[in-house]
């Protein structure tokens, strides 16, 4: 038995047994060092961000800080922002037209004018964040009645979507939507300092009951040598094809910018597949979806997946431990992350597991026994902030995050460390020091590393509990003045591969 297998089963004795005076606590007492924390932060149908179309630009900026900040508190590394919810754009675009999402006019800049992605990616950079560019791939309309701005690129392409239930797509099988496709994330890849580009679980759309997908068309043009009995290999063949695409396209423009996907939470079930998770979800990523996401994972053109697992653990068809542990072994020495759903948590939950927060804590718990899971994402922003979700933000702060986390190296992309910082001194209110600068953006620092220790200290070990801060900026200021220990800086890189500590700086 794995000790990954083994450590969930103390937790479930544990819990069995001891359920009426259970305390939940991490499995090693404290947070680990590295550790992916993510949130999705939505903006189609204003879920998280802009709070409601037609903010002017200061409130948006506001509504950006405040989002930021609470989720820094949180001890979040990283913010999933959806930067392209309907074939449209959060950033200036000359290739597709601003959201409506931002002004309620689709095709409108915001007033004043700035770039929100811009924004969003200094802002969080200057706090030690990364910043994923989240993209529908697919989605043109969410709901057919909208209306599409008159330089929306669909008007002079109408064979690239069709309409299946109340919506509008892009048709993942004609090769000049591949293409289309590609210089949208390029563009963005280019002119933006994001850290990865993300796509979530929508790839061809959840079946509609009686409904059939209008593909037929497209499969008589680019069916190739696919006979028709193999449609589904056909359309899983055409999401390989675009993912493939993409991951190329990306690492030769910037190869530290990652291809990170989150996918529904079944690949597919036991009884379609002995690979299969022991579920009986009632669909899947393979057969439902036609994205065979194990098989880009073991194939190397993505460097992580974080599954959306977003059931109870006791659901009847696909409970969360054992996805949990499916998913565990599934890495092929890739990134895996999980998927998780705050949204859950609801005095008005019909599910007992969901009305307190230590059965969602739980959860992490569970993430952080399993080797091969790197972390965890929670769905989605604007539920921190819900009275609801207030006991979770005070749990994570002083117990399950209370520390920085290093989000985790991708060794298969670079494992060089950057060089240490040098001339570590005080100015003023401010820790401050300097570093090399290169040409190779691959060895640049880009966070830092502030770790404290106490006056006394002889040995100074890069543990968790001596980090003070990770911050994107060159210094680090005290409100009240610099608490007297001393003092070290360690670099990270683009892909986090983290510098030997400076020297230290005694402060007294």
């Amino acid at each position: 038995m794995n000790q990954c297998l083994l450590q969930f089963f103390r937790i479930a004795l544990h819990i069995l047994v001891y359920a009426p005076i259970l305390v939940i606590q991490p499995l090693n007492g404290q947070a680990p060092r590295r550790e992916f924390r993510g949130v999705w932060v939505s903006t189609v149908a204003n879920i998280d961000w802009p709070s409601k179309p037609g903010l002017n630009s200061l409130e948006q900026q506001q509504e950006i800080v405040e989002i930021l900040e609470r989720h820094r508190r949180n001890g979040i590394n990283a913010i999933i922002l959806q930067v392209r919810p309907s074939a449209d754009a959060i950033y200036s675009s000359s290739l597709e037209p601003w959201s409506r999402y931002l002004t309620g006019a689709q095709g409108k800049a915001p007033d004043p004018f700035y770039d929100p992605l811009q924004y969003w990616i200094e802002e969080a950079h200057r706090r030690g964040m990364e910043l994923h560019a989240w993209f529908n791939p697919y989605r043109i309309k969410l709901s057919l009645r909208e209306e599409l701005s008159e330089d929306h690129i669909i008007h002079a392409h109408p064979e690239w979507s069709f309409n299946y239930g109340s919506k509008a797509y892009f048709s993942p099988a004609n090769p000049e939507v591949w293409g289309y496709l590609r210089s949208v994330v390029l563009d963005v890849v280019k002119r933006y300092d994001v850290d990865a580009i993300h796509f979530d679980d929508y790839f061809y759309p959840y079946e509609i009951r009686g409904e059939e997908l209008p593909d037929s068309t497209d499969f008589a043009a680019y069916g190739g040598d696919f006979y028709p009995g193999q449609i589904d290999q056909w359309r899983r063949h055409n999401v390989d094809t675009v993912i493939q695409i993409l991951s190329r396209t990306i690492k030769e423009e910037k190869p530290w910018v990652k291809f990170g996907i989150s996918p529904f939470g079944v690949w597919r079930n036991r009884a379609e597949d002995p690979r299969g998770s022991e579920t009986s979800a009632g669909t899947s990523n393979y057969d439902g979806l036609y994205a065979d996401v194990i098989h880009w994972q073991r194939e190397g053109w993505i460097d992580y997946l974080m599954p959306q697992l977003y059931w109870r653990d006791d659901h009847p068809a696909a409970d969360f431990s054992t996805l949990a542990h499916w998913w565990n072994d599934f890495g092929y020495g890739r990134s895996m992350y999980v998927g998780l759903a705050p949204y859950r948590i609801d005095s008005k939950s019909e599910y007992r597991l969901w009305r307190k927060d230590k059965f969602f804590l739980q959860q992490i718990d569970i993430i952080r026994s399993c080797e091969g899971l790197d972390g965890f994402g929670f769905f989605s922003s604007h539920h921190f902030f819900r009275e609801d979700l207030l006991s979770l933000n005070r749990k994570l702060q002083k117990k399950y995050c209370s520390t920085a986390a290093l989000v985790p190296p991708m060794p298969w992309i670079d494992g060089e460390a950057p060089g240490a910082p040098f001339n570590l001194r005080v100015e003023g209110n401010a820790l401050v020091w300097d570093v090399e600068e290169f040409e190779n953006e691959m060895d640049r620092a880009r966070f830092f590393v502030v770790y404290r220790y106490e006056l006394n200290e002889e040995r100074f070990l890069k543990k968790v509990e001596n980090i003070l801060m990770i911050t994107g900026e060159k210094n680090l200021r005290f409100e009240n003045g610099i608490r007297p220990g001393i003092f070290r800086v360690a670099a990270l890189d683009r892909l986090n591969n983290e510098s030997q500590l400076s020297q230290m700086l005694k402060v007294q």
